[in-house]
C-alpha cells in the first residue's frame, strides 16, 4: 500500500503523515518540478499560476520527483481542492502511471469545498481504476478523525 500525496501548503501533508500512523503504507509525496509560492496560490487573482492551470483543461504541471506506483495495489491518493477539483498535477500523475485494475482511496482537503467535485473528475479521468468514495479534511482535521477514517475502511 502506498500513501501518495500533493501538498503545497502542507495541510494535506500533515493528513497523509496521519494516514501512514494508521495504514501500513509507503509515503510518497508528488513534488511539482516548479514549486508553488503563495502568488501562484493566489486565488483571488486571474493570473496567478494556479488559476491558470486550472481553467486549462490540457494543464499538466511537470513531477519532479519518480513515483514507482508498481508494486502497490491499493493507492491513498491526497491532494488540496483547488477552485473546487482535484489540481492539475494529480491528473499528470495519472497520466504518467498505469493504475489500471488497482485501488485508489482518494482523500482531500479543504477549508468549505466537498469531494463530491473531484472524485467526479477521478472517476471519470479512468475508468479502469476502482476509485472508493474517499474523504474531505478541513484544515484542522485531528488525528484521530484519520484514525477513525482509516480504520473504516478495512485495508
Amino acid at each position: 500500500m502506498a500513501i501518495i500525496y500533493f501538498s503545497a501548503t502542507g495541510t494535506t501533508k500533515k493528513i497523509a503523515e496521519y494516514i501512514k500512523n494508521w495504514a501500513d503504507g509507503d509515503l510518497i509525496e508528488i513534488i511539482p518540478k516548479e514549486k508553488y509560492t503563495t502568488s501562484d496560490l493566489n486565488y483571488g487573482n486571474d493570473t496567478s499560476r494556479a488559476t491558470k492551470e486550472q481553467n486549462d483543461s490540457n494543464a499538466r504541471p511537470e513531477i519532479a520527483s519518480t513515483i514507482n506506483t508498481d508494486n502497490y495495489d491499493v493507492i491513498y491518493l491526497g491532494y488540496p481542492i483547488w477552485w473546487g477539483d482535484v489540481p492539475k498535477i494529480i491528473l499528470t500523475f495519472l497520466d504518467n502511471h498505469n493504475l489500471n485494475g488497482k485501488t485508489i482511496i482518494p482523500f482531500c482537503t479543504s477549508g468549505s469545498t466537498g469531494i463530491s467535485g473531484s472524485l467526479s473528475t477521478l472517476k471519470n479521468y479512468n475508468k479502469n481504476i476502482t476509485w472508493l468514495d474517499g474523504h474531505r479534511f478541513g484544515s484542522g482535521a485531528s488525528e484521530t478523525e484519520v484514525k477513525n477514517w482509516v480504520n473504516s475502511l478495512n485495508y
